[in-house]
């Protein structure tokens, strides 16, 4: 959920194992991903680009990108989780800075 709203299913990446993974070699993407805890995130071997948000702990998003591949976020201040989703699904979501991030399952990050 962006602010409330319902946008997306997302899979979780809450291991070692899942958050190395992420994304890579993947032909088909999900609608989103969140890889916790994680602070920075990067598009080495990525064919696409991708939207990425690094949130804080409550959710918040603190940042925002579009992430080319082999280009990578920078590690910020705070960030507890990064949600990754195929580009332009923030644009369609109204996904920005300061919006809230909530999950189905209500983990904290």
């Amino acid at each position: 959920m962006v602010d409330r709203r319902p946008v997306a299913e997302a899979e979780v990446a809450d291991t070692v194992l899942t958050r190395a993974r992420g994304l890579l070699f993947r032909r088909d993407l999900p609608e989103a991903m969140v890889l916790r805890p994680c602070s920075s995130v990067h598009g080495a071997w990525m064919a696409v680009p991708l939207d990425v948000a690094l949130l804080g702990a409550d959710g918040e998003v603190l940042h925002t990108q579009v992430l080319r591949p082999w280009a990578f976020s920078a590690a910020r201040r705070g960030v507890k989780a990064v949600l990754e989703a195929p580009a332009g699904s923030f644009r369609r979501w109204g996904l920005v800075a300061g919006s809230r991030v909530e999950l189905d399952d209500r983990p904290s990050y």
